[in-house]
């Protein structure tokens, strides 16, 4: 790839429409000191400078998508809760679709709470339902999926599984079967419930330890001959073109056609990895319909995904700095 065609295709990122279904959360942070130690139990007492709610989830995959230049259109289905309503007021804010977002009176809307102190990552703690969606929500969720992709030219689909039951193996058929109808690419960044039941995908996108645990296998780490075995018979079984694999601090590694390539990581520094999987399937999605190639594909997805580690929460891509490092990158090739 030359510098003129990595122009073009971020370029042409300003002419798609992306669909993302899935679980979608807010994400909400408490910045604040330690300064002390408690004197009722041996934890540190934080004092609190911040408070911010982001969009997380599904929806952080949007955001990536917004800031590469795209349209993105969100479907999932939230609770009817005050924090349902933090989550429209978010979208607004960041002026995303909201077409797509079901209210259910059965659901909590996920919250994931971050605390951190000095850049350091220190607690999480989650609100959430993981139980399915209801079957009368299921009907109307996919209704209303298959009402967008007949009044909208969406280019790409993104399944964004979190396992919070949102995704059902029904909502997964359905969409794909009228994806394929309409040669739209699905990619999927899965989770262990509906790890099998992607068929038909065009790029899957586990992490390393969702590989092992998906397919029930005890790879090693750095053993690429046997990934590459692995992501043929997913591929095989699952009627997938392509699987994109992320390994962390060894980068990412792509299957496709009998091919193979391990993408190293780049020497960073590593602030927070949240969201990072986010990052790599919008910029993944992207360039698959830019027309890149699958080595292209995880060049950049991984330059992408890096770039985000180095701030600290969930913050989409730098569109104009991920052009830059991956020019620097064909320089110094």
């Amino acid at each position: 790839m030359n510098k003129e065609k990595l122009l073009e295709a971020f370029n042409s990122f300003n002419n798609h429409n992306i669909l993302i279904i899935g679980d979608v959360m807010v994400d909400s942070y408490l910045w604040g000191k330690v300064e002390r130690i408690s004197p009722e139990a041996p934890v540190p007492i934080i004092s609190v400078v911040k408070r911010e709610n982001r969009l997380g989830g599904a929806a952080n995959v949007a955001l990536n998508i917004k800031a590469l230049g795209a349209k993105a259109i969100i479907a999932s289905v939230i609770g009817d809760d005050e924090k349902g309503k933090i989550f429209f007021e978010l979208l607004k804010k960041r002026n995303l679709i909201s077409d797509g977002i079901i209210e259910s009176k059965d659901r909590l809307t996920t919250v994931k709470h971050r605390i951190i102190s000095n850049g350091q990552h220190l607690l999480r703690v989650d609100q959430e339902t993981e139980l399915a969606i209801n079957k009368n929500i299921e009907q109307q969720f996919i209704e209303n999926i298959i009402k967008i992709l007949e009044e909208k030219a969406i280019d790409a689909i993104i399944f964004e599984d979190y396992d919070k039951g949102i995704i059902t193996s029904q909502v997964i058929e359905n969409i794909i079967k009228a994806a394929n109808i309409q040669n739209i690419p699905v990619l999927v960044d899965p989770k262990k419930n509906n790890f099998a039941n992607y068929h038909g995908a065009t790029l899957f996108k586990p992490n390393f330890k969702e590989l092992n645990d998906g397919m029930k296998l005890e790879i090693k780490k750095g053993d690429y001959e046997e990934l590459h075995k692995a992501s043929q018979m997913l591929r095989d079984k699952m009627n997938i073109k392509s699987v994109l694999i992320t390994l962390s601090e060894l980068g990412i590694f792509i299957s496709y056609n009998g091919k193979y390539h391990q993408i190293p990581t780049q020497v960073r520094d590593i602030s927070d990895v949240s969201g990072a999987g986010d990052t790599v399937i919008s910029v993944a999605s992207l360039c698959l319909i830019a027309g890149l190639d699958y080595k292209n594909i995880a060049l950049i997805s991984n330059i992408a995904g890096g770039q985000v580690c180095e701030k600290v929460g969930v913050i989409p891509v730098n569109k104009e700095d991920l052009l830059n490092k991956c020019i620097d990158y064909l320089d110094c090739s």
